[in-house]
């Protein structure tokens, strides 16, 4: 039997990020998805919308069928 994975190479947040300190956030999503790591990528509210920012993936967990990033925002190209 095989896992579903998705291959993501952008963070789409849907405005459900939560903010640990500074400029460092974490965002659970549905299904198991892989991101690159440690490397800048865009953050978007949604997948149409404009780039609000750049950030670098620090963590990836995967769990009961949820995908766990941290990320760090790099960069900020608007503040709505």
């Amino acid at each position: 039997m095989g896992m579903p994975l998705e291959l993501n190479t952008l963070i789409v947040t849907k405005g459900k990020e939560i903010r640990i300190k500074d400029n460092y956030f974490t965002l659970e999503k549905e299904g198991y998805r892989l991101y690159p790591m440690d490397i800048p990528v865009d953050v978007r509210k949604t997948v149409e919308s404009e780039s609000s920012g750049t950030a670098v993936i620090t963590k990836v967990e995967w769990q009961e069928n949820k995908t766990v990033l941290t990320y760090q925002l790099i960069s900020l190209n608007s503040i709505n």
